[in-house]
């Protein structure tokens, strides 16, 4: 594994997507400022609609039109204004990305959810999640395949000399597989989905976006397998919620990356964001405990929270956000 190129800089970190706020031109200074080896498009759901990660994710899907009915998003009959807003909300954050960004020339994280997650959430027209026809899943997945791709030469276009990393959002994925995802009524729930066409759906969209992925699922049971067998180079989770190490020290073994959250997304009781220290014992801990070579781990290994920081403060983001650069720097300095 000594000789994988990954597509990251050694000891890198990063952010996992959204932030507080509104105000994407100072929300992507703060990004560039304190994430400067790995830098990422933030997210500011606090904008409203359109700006959440299941608007967000349906306005990049090709002729597959999404709409707002009693706040939930829904496949519509034509576009309308809500899916003319997410598409806008993202132009802008791109246009702005160009400009605070301009002759970048490294790595650039962007955030779009995964499928399922999207299946999970967006609504028929007739009423109940997409996730009941598996004909609209396959359906839903060559769009946001084909939009991705869009997606992607959108980004390049504006920083041409860096290079897309893409992080799929998964928080869906393991109830997806379980059966857990709940219909309607409350009263059941929707048939677990086989792992077979979980990874099949997956691949189909890692391989059309045609860059370096890393699928992130902030939820217990994240299914590093099934992860590792899509065409992802790396997953993205909280530290905090591994139980059993087995599986993800086979997934690293593996040659999968890990971007470990090891530092909380909303403020510990005390109040204080852990420092820069704490944050890489944390990691090197975990990695100890798995048994690989330190040397390894600043290579394979990005620093980030634990999950996204839309319910922080601002202090508190940068505040995360630099005791993970600085602990990424920590660990590749070992």
């Amino acid at each position: 594994m000594t000789d994988q190129v990954w597509p990251w800089p050694r000891g890198a970190s990063t952010g996992i997507g959204s932030l507080p706020g509104t105000d994407i031109a100072e929300a992507q200074r703060v990004v560039l400022g304190e994430l400067p080896a790995l830098p990422h498009l933030p997210e500011l759901p606090a904008r409203g609609p359109g700006a959440d990660l299941i608007g967000r994710g349906a306005g990049l899907l090709v002729e597959l039109p999404v709409e707002l009915y009693a706040a939930r998003w829904r496949i519509a009959a034509r576009p309308g204004r809500d899916l003319r807003r997410s598409r806008d909300l993202m132009e802008r954050d791109l246009d702005q990305l160009a400009e605070q960004a301009e002759g970048y020339a490294g790595p650039v994280k962007v955030q779009v959810p995964g499928p399922l997650t999207l299946a999970a959430a967006l609504e028929l027209p007739v009423g109940g999640r997409l996730l009941r026809d598996p004909g609209a899943v396959r359906d839903l997945t060559g769009s946001l395949a084909e939009g991705l791709r869009g997606h992607v030469a959108a980004v390049t276009r504006r920083l041409p000399r860096a290079s897309v990393l893409l992080q799929l959002d998964e928080p869906s994925l393991p109830a997806v597989l379980a059966g857990r995802i709940r219909t309607e009524s409350g009263l059941g729930a929707y048939r677990a989905m086989e792992s077979e066409v979980a990874r099949s759906l997956l691949r189909t969209v890692i391989e059309a976006a045609g860059v370096p992925t890393v699928l992130h699922c902030c939820a217990p049971d994240v299914p590093l397998e099934l992860i590792r067998s899509t065409g992802a180079v790396g997953v993205a989770l909280d530290l905090a919620l591994v139980t059993d190490l087995d599986p993800l020290g086979e997934a690293i073994d593996a040659g999968l990356g890990l971007l470990a959250g090891a530092a909380p997304a909303l403020p510990p009781p005390a109040g204080r964001a852990p420092t820069s220290a704490q944050v890489a014992d944390g990691v090197r801990e975990l990695w100890d405990r798995l048994g690989f070579p330190r040397a390894r781990l600043p290579e394979q290994v990005v620093v980030t929270p634990a999950c996204g920081l839309a319910g922080a403060t601002p202090g508190y983001v940068r505040a995360i956000l630099a005791a993970c650069r600085d602990a990424g720097r920590r660990l590749a300095e070992e």
